[in-house]
């Protein structure tokens, strides 16, 4: 519990810092952010998580053409 209560300390402290640095308002990055900044890594995590809950994940190409 208290290394939680550490990071979001952490991250409100970084916030705040770049509020402050930049001079600018806050501006919430928004729930997909990591994923669409590195989406490689998000699907490596999600099936990671599959993996652990038993399952086996094969992918196909969405068919784009349509």
């Amino acid at each position: 519990m208290m290394k939680a209560l550490v990071a979001v300390e952490h991250s409100i402290v970084t916030a705040i810092w770049h509020m402050l640095t930049d001079n600018r308002p806050y501006h919430e990055l928004g729930g997909t952010y990591f994923a669409q900044r590195d989406p490689e890594r998000a699907t490596r995590r999600a099936i990671t998580q599959l993996n652990q809950l038993g399952y086996s994940v094969t992918f196909n190409p969405l068919d784009t053409a349509a």
